[in-house]
């Protein structure tokens, strides 16, 4: 029997914010959730631009919002920086005023300022965490109050999704990326948390680990070849379905996940698991019994072997050719 078809616009009647939305990964879920229906409210800091001659052109967020239009769309541009505080809260209150009552939040506003940690700047470390982790909580922070106020007022759930970026620089240990690395381990974070907080409300929080060729990531993919024909596997349309799944009530039940997705393929990574455990048979461990246990046991494990996966970034389409 062939199970009933699934609604061609899930999102219909919903407001979400994508940030980071005027090129690139933000670009591609900014569309599609307005595919699925969404009102979209679409974030990219700043809004002024240049065409090749030097002459004003028009901004990136506001030539995402014509093409949401052009298609039969509704959308609007914001042009506020998500790591700083206010404008946060300045977003989510314009998403309200624009289109009503906030439903999803894709948080993928991000920037690379990549360096050994024995050469990173300060500068280099602050700036990365706070456009990554810093624009994350803003936005979150204010979206969560607006959903726990709604839920309040109504005496039940309602309904919210949060989508978190993260990346598999965090999970498998970019040597040349310890800012990166560190903010999107952090967003892992801060996406469980947030999973946990506003389950009783009804919002859902979660993240994925995309790898796609964009403006931010043209030096990390120089050497992985587009391909002759047919969709790049490192297009940003390979990443955007499973947003736009994540913020519908198909995904009511997904909540504090992360998931790695590319080239057609979507990994749901497993949470931790204790490997091994040691008990002193004393009040307190010494030195000696700490050398006795774990000596032995890290000189059985592969030499080089960390927390970090490295195994994810093997990971690739059943049909297809390795991509990176």
């Amino acid at each position: 029997m062939t199970p009933p078809s699934l609604p061609s616009r899930p999102l219909e009647g919903r407001t979400a914010i994508v940030t980071g939305a005027g090129r690139g990964l933000g670009r591609a879920e900014a569309l599609e959730l307005a595919r699925l229906g969404a009102s979209v409210v679409v974030n990219d800091y700043g809004q002024s631009g240049r065409d090749g001659s030097g002459a004003a052109s028009a901004a990136p967020a506001e030539e995402v919002v014509a093409e949401i239009r052009a298609a039969g769309g509704r959308a609007a541009a914001h042009s506020g920086d998500v790591g700083d505080h206010e404008q946060a809260r300045a977003l989510v209150e314009f998403a309200v005023a624009e289109f009503g009552p906030l439903d999803i939040l894709v948080n993928n506003a991000g920037i690379l300022r990549d360096r050994m940690v024995f050469s990173m700047s300060e500068d280099e470390w602050d700036s990365v965490i706070r456009v990554h982790l810093r624009g994350h909580f803003n936005t979150t922070r204010f979206a969560a109050a607006h959903w726990r106020a709604r839920a309040k007022a109504a005496g039940g759930q309602v309904y919210g999704r949060i989508v978190n970026t993260s990346s598999e620089a965090f999970l498998a240990g970019s040597a040349g990326q310890p800012n990166y690395a560190a903010a999107k381990g952090g967003i892992v974070g801060l996406t469980t948390s947030t999973a946990l907080a506003l389950a009783r409300y009804g919002v859902t929080a979660n993240a994925i680990c995309p790898r796609a060729r964009t403006r931010m990531t043209e030096d990390v993919f120089a050497g992985v070849q587009r391909p002759g024909e047919g969709l790049d596997p490192l297009a940003p349309e390979h990443v955007a379905p499973l947003v736009g799944y994540l913020a519908a009530p198909a995904a009511a039940q997904v909540n504090g996940q992360l998931l790695v997705v590319h080239g057609g393929m979507v990994a749901i990574v497993e949470r931790p698991r204790i490997q091994a455990r040691f008990d002193t048979e004393q009040d307190v461990f010494t030195y000696d019994e700490l050398d006795a246990l774990l000596t032995p046991h890290y000189a059985q494990r592969p030499p080089g072997e960390t927390f970090a996966a490295a195994e994810v970034l093997g990971l690739s389409h059943a049909g297809a050719a390795t991509d990176r």
